[in-house]
């Protein structure tokens, strides 16, 4: 076999299995990979049930309701458009209140609800999540008093 040949079949060979690699990398991501949507994404678009996904707005006002035990907490995050009910289980955050910023991570239900994992809000007066001001935006809900803060 010739020299020029040689090099091509190494240099196939090794397109082969980093391709290969890559492949496998991003099936192994794909299985991680947590998307980001608003309540008016989640109203619009067709997104699979039991998929892990993160959702950002502001709590509506009066929607906060505590369980009897204390346990579980039932509220709704909105966009000023749309609202998804979110239900979840544990202890919520020290700055978790109606009309503060969130981003919910969870799964969603076959009835639409959101079953959270973990419930974020912001950490002061002048901080929203990126996401949840892209998705205000999106929305036409986006106060540009709300920027100069930022």
């Amino acid at each position: 076999m010739k020299r020029q040949r040689r090099r091509l079949l190494y240099v196939v060979t090794g397109l082969v299995l980093l391709g290969g690699a890559a492949a496998i990398v991003l099936s192994v991501l794909s299985d991680n990979l947590v998307f980001f949507y608003s309540p008016t994404d989640l109203a619009t678009q067709q997104i699979p049930d039991g998929r892990p996904l993160r959702i950002g707005g502001l709590v509506a006002d009066g929607s906060v309701h505590r369980s009897a035990d204390g346990k579980s907490t039932t509220f709704d995050v909105t966009d000023k458009v749309h609202h998804v009910q979110i239900i979840y289980s544990g202890p919520l955050p020290d700055l978790f209140r109606e009309g503060q910023g969130v981003v919910i991570e969870g799964v969603r239900e076959a009835n639409g609800t959101i079953m959270a994992s973990t419930v974020l809000a912001k950490h002061d007066e002048r901080y929203m999540p990126p996401e949840v001001v892209d998705a205000l935006k999106r929305a036409g809900r986006w106060q540009e008093s709300a920027a100069a803060a930022r």
